[in-house]
């Protein structure tokens, strides 16, 4: 069933990179929503991230068109249909980077993070792999759901790091665990009911790394009549602040 959302993304080189390894995609025909950030160097990033979307796309679209296809995972039986819909794609995009990339020597390496939105009658689904992240803006508040898959997370879970330390950390952009990888990956999925008015932010890690959380906020609360100009504004705020990566913002709102 077509759930009724308003969606907007926009993507960005930045000020630093010669080329985006970032891809996005609005599947309205099945309310999904996704963003992947690339990584592997000599454009192999941008192939990762792209492969990601299309075959997360193409999963959903032939098990619509024929709800008995065979998946290539089992079920989880503790989880419902939808959410084990979204994270076989996403498996299935890992395992086919991970297949190209050990076919392919100028593939070697290649990854990519994915974030991923798939709105149900019942609520939201959201799914993410890597340090790309996914925040929820409700009644003035900022709160980021997805929790970043990365080294300096790593430390800081366990070590507690000051706010100094994680300023200084010297491997900021270390993820632990992404797309293509491995064979297999772990795929973090939990549920939301939105409340109307909610807007789910997505966005790759060249938007939260160069802007805070209060500014997000800002930019969302002072534009958001459009969602387009949303995420324009947040994209020149980042570009404004040094643009040093890509920058990907998809935003969701429920009416």
């Amino acid at each position: 069933m077509k759930i009724p959302v308003q969606v907007a993304g926009e993507t960005n080189v930045g000020m630093k990179r010669n080329h985006n390894e970032d891809t996005f995609s609005i599947v309205e025909s099945e309310n999904l929503f996704i963003v992947c950030d690339g990584m592997g160097g000599h454009a192999s990033g941008e192939v990762a991230s792209q492969m990601a979307v299309e075959t997360l796309k193409t999963f959903y679209k032939e098990t619509r068109e024929d709800p008995e296809l065979t998946w290539p995972y089992k079920m989880d039986r503790s989880r419902r249909y939808e959410e084990n819909r979204l994270i076989t794609g996403i498996k299935l995009a890992n395992l086919r980077i991970h297949e190209a990339a050990k076919r392919k020597t100028k593939y070697k390496g290649m990854g990519t993070t994915i974030t991923a939105i798939y709105c149900v009658e019942e609520g939201f689904y959201l799914a993410h792999v890597g340090d790309s992240r996914i925040y929820r803006v409700r009644d003035g508040e900022i709160e980021q759901l997805s929790e970043d898959h990365s080294l300096l997370n790593d430390y800081i879970k366990m070590k507690k790091l000051s706010p100094e330390e994680i300023e200084s950390f010297p491997h900021k952009n270390v993820i632990v665990r992404a797309l293509g990888m491995k064979e297999s990956v772990k795929v973090d999925t939990f549920f939301d009911t939105p409340n109307p008015g909610d807007i789910f932010l997505m966005c790759s890690d060249g938007l939260n790394g160069e802007i805070s959380d209060a500014t997000m906020l800002d930019t969302v609360q002072r534009y958001q009549q459009d969602l387009q100009v949303v995420c324009h504004e947040l994209i020149e705020a980042a570009n404004r602040a040094g643009g040093s990566d890509n920058i990907t913002v998809l935003l969701v709102r429920q009416p």
